[in-house]
């Protein structure tokens, strides 16, 4: 499972070098593809063959499900890592999630976020907002056992 997060610098090539204990957790490659909030998604095989089973089902007569088909599919790449253990990233997905030198990366569990560092802060705000947090959440089923 992917957690937590990592502050990192992209190397020369747009390429992404991603921590060892990450590194162990992908066989083979990764799917890379836009994300919903200006950022950048990276999925194993089985999460992202999971979610394009899900949005294919839609019906593709309604406009958004074609506008969400287009966001997901027409971005995405399948990648392996390289002898560097890195993995590049596309010209196309640097400009859409405002991606530079430094980057942050994010663990979600299946998956992984990628944020330029501006707008990950502007995220960490929402997400240190405790008195929001209880409102915005409240009418989430969320239990541990």
């Amino acid at each position: 499972m992917f957690l937590g997060h990592y502050s990192i610098q992209l190397k020369s090539s747009n390429r992404l070098h991603l921590p060892t204990e990450w590194r162990k957790l992908i066989s083979g490659g990764i799917y890379l593809t836009r994300g919903f909030d200006q950022n950048l998604l990276i999925l194993k095989a089985d999460a992202f063959k999971e979610v394009y089973t899900r949005i294919s089902s839609l019906n593709i007569a309604d406009p958004l499900a074609r506008l969400l088909l287009r966001m997901f599919l027409g971005t995405a790449s399948y990648e392996e890592i390289d002898e560097n253990e890195s993995i590049p990233v596309s010209p196309i997905l640097m400009n859409y999630a405002d991606l530079k030198d430094q980057i942050v990366i994010i663990g979600q569990g299946e998956y992984l976020e990628v944020w330029s560092p501006i707008l990950w802060d502007q995220q960490k705000i929402q997400i240190q907002d405790a008195q929001a947090n209880g409102q915005r959440f409240s009418s989430f089923i969320i239990s541990a056992s």
